[in-house]
């Protein structure tokens, strides 16, 4: 029996335009982007579609983001379409939270507007991140070990930031991501280079996410949950921190919190999800990376990519 996610994407694949066709087509879409708007009092709509630059700044892009991500998981909703679990990736954790029924989306938006500002205040200088490509996650923990191990030889001590380095998201089977400050980082990617990896690529990121660095953050994170009133799951979603399914949305607060500063266990949730037998990875929300990632891991199963218009239409009708 077949079985579908609806995943959610997180900050990166944004860009202008995106959703505009689908909120001047579908009055429930633009109902949830002046939704957002409301709560956040910014004109969301406007940074979506509109040249700007507020769009690539942490603060503004998660909002943006988890926008479009509602307001094409509404129309689906509004047209029947069902689903058998969800998950999303850092960001779209929180479209994820909305699709379970475990989050309302006028919280979301909320607390989503406040962790983006909580992790723009928070972003240190001297922090980075750098993508490595073509080898096991296992190698490149063991090289952020080496590092932390070694930190005499590596600590170059011209940053004020705690020495760091460590895996900021396991992607798929041949590409992570390691963050921390920056020196460790390239030490890291020095070694992983020795180690035979095919790329190691400096990300053009504000800051160390998913980081110890961030740990800041995601304690003003926790406060500003404690207002957040959730609601009990009904459709199973799978968690960045653990890659486990969440049940007791008593567990929820504590792990949005810890994911901010901790590793995105995207790999691992795929690998469980296609474990259990979900062989229709939908993907809503800008761009295609998260479907990318599922074909890295099995090229035979089906991905479908819900950002344009065209896309939402073609996937209702079919």
């Amino acid at each position: 029996m077949s079985k579908r996610v609806f995943m959610f994407p997180g900050q990166g694949s944004q860009y202008i335009g995106m959703g505009k066709e689908i909120y001047e087509t579908f009055p429930k879409a633009k109902e949830v982007f002046d939704k957002a708007s409301a709560i956040t009092g910014l004109d969301v709509a406007g940074m979506c579609f509109e040249e700007n630059e507020k769009i690539n700044i942490t603060e503004y892009t998660q909002i943006c983001m988890l926008t479009v991500e509602a307001a094409i998981f509404a129309v689906l909703e509004e047209k029947g379409i069902t689903y058998d679990l969800t998950a999303g990736l850092s960001l779209g954790e929180y479209g994820a939270l909305i699709a379970s029924g475990a989050m309302s989306m006028e919280d979301a938006f909320a607390i989503v507007r406040k962790r983006g500002i909580y992790m723009q205040n928070a972003v240190p200088e001297g922090g980075g991140m750098s993508a490595v490509i073509g080898l096991d996650a296992s190698v490149i923990e063991d090289a952020c070990a080496e590092v932390m191990a070694n930190k005499d030889m590596y600590d170059k001590g011209d940053s004020s930031l705690p020495f760091t380095v460590s895996v900021a998201n396991y992607n798929n089977p041949k590409q992570s991501v390691i963050t921390g400050r920056k020196d460790a980082v390239q030490a890291a990617g020095k070694i992983l280079e020795e180690k035979g990896a095919l790329k190691v690529v400096e990300l053009n990121v504000s800051g160390p996410f998913h980081s110890a660095l961030l740990e800041g953050a995601g304690e003003q994170l926790a406060e500003a949950l404690k207002d957040i009133e959730l609601s009990d799951i009904k459709v199973p979603y799978i968690a960045n921190v653990t890659a486990e399914y969440v049940t007791d949305k008593g567990d929820i607060k504590e792990l949005l919190k810890k994911q901010v500063s901790s590793s995105v266990k995207w790999q691992q949730s795929l690998e469980l999800m296609i474990k259990d037998g979900v062989d229709e990875f939908i993907e809503i929300g800008p761009g295609h990376t998260l479907t990318g990632f599922v074909k890295k891991i099995d090229r035979g199963l089906k991905t479908v990519n819900i950002d344009t218009l065209e896309d939402l239409n073609k996937f209702i009708e079919a």
